[in-house]
């Protein structure tokens, strides 16, 4: 089974749960599972930022990306947070190797818009850096840092990336570990199955938007790719992953169909 696993920068700033997700993803290997993991860290983002006297500006939920920021994205996403994720999984026994888009041109992107900066939309991946190293037993964890042919470095969502990767790769499941449960229908109940139009409606009533719009939109985005089956769930779950892999009923599951 192929799985990925895209981690939000909350679940990653606290050393205890992202040591607490390292310990679950390092077992993977050993179900049989050839994951990926796909991180953000837009929290320790801002905060780099700040501490250095440059306010973030956002457009729609981006990131606008000066040449500062683009450096800091680097130093950031593809540096600190990356090898923070990388050295939590080798010590709890994964053989764990932190990458970015950038790598062997495994998510190749485009200037999304001039107003944006350095915001890239991925137009192709190649899995094949995916496949050679789940195929030798490694795990890859990929910052979300895009790069094109002629040299040019860009910022890219998170949710984009796993997508984009997921979609590559032909992963089975599409896990989004979040601050939250799962989505929640008009009552606030979580809802634990949705398909793309149930999602429509969620977003075009008002009950779902920001953040959780955004990561619809990329769910949906996801099985129209072919990805098999996409989960929201709460990444501070005790043992969310394995309990995920394994087809547990937690969070909420997205399906190109109900049945």
């Amino acid at each position: 089974m192929k799985v990925l696993i895209k981690l939000g920068g909350t679940l990653l700033d606290n050393p205890a749960s992202r040591a607490a997700l390292a310990s679950q993803i390092a077992e993977l290997p050993s179900l049989g599972v050839r994951a990926v993991v796909v991180h953000g860290g837009g929290k320790q983002m801002t905060r780099f930022l700040k501490e250095r006297g440059v306010e973030s500006t956002f457009v729609n939920g981006l990131r606008v990306t000066s040449p500062d920021v683009i450096d800091a994205v680097v130093k950031v996403f593809a540096g600190s947070v990356n090898k923070e994720l990388v050295s939590s999984l080798v010590a709890a026994g994964a053989p764990a190797v932190g990458i970015s888009g950038i790598d062997a041109a495994l998510a190749e992107a485009r200037q999304m818009k001039p107003e944006l900066g350095a915001v890239g939309q991925i137009i192709r991946t190649n899995p094949e850096v995916l496949e050679a190293l789940t195929g030798s037993g490694f795990i890859p964890v990929v910052a979300c840092v895009a790069g094109d042919r002629q040299g040019n470095v860009y910022n890219v969502n998170a949710d984009q990336m796993a997508v984009a990767c997921a979609a590559g790769y032909g992963a089975d499941k599409l896990l989004f570990l979040t601050d939250v449960e799962g989505v929640r229908g008009a009552e606030g109940a979580t809802l634990s199955t949705l398909t793309p139009a149930e999602c429509r409606t969620l977003i075009s009533s008002g009950i779902a938007s920001g953040g959780m719009e955004a990561k619809l939109n990329s769910a949906c985005a996801a099985l129209e790719h072919g990805v098999g089956e996409v989960v929201i769930a709460a990444g501070a779950a005790p043992g969310i992953v394995k309990k995920l892999v394994a087809g547990e009923a937690i969070g909420t599951r997205l399906k190109e169909s109900s049945e």
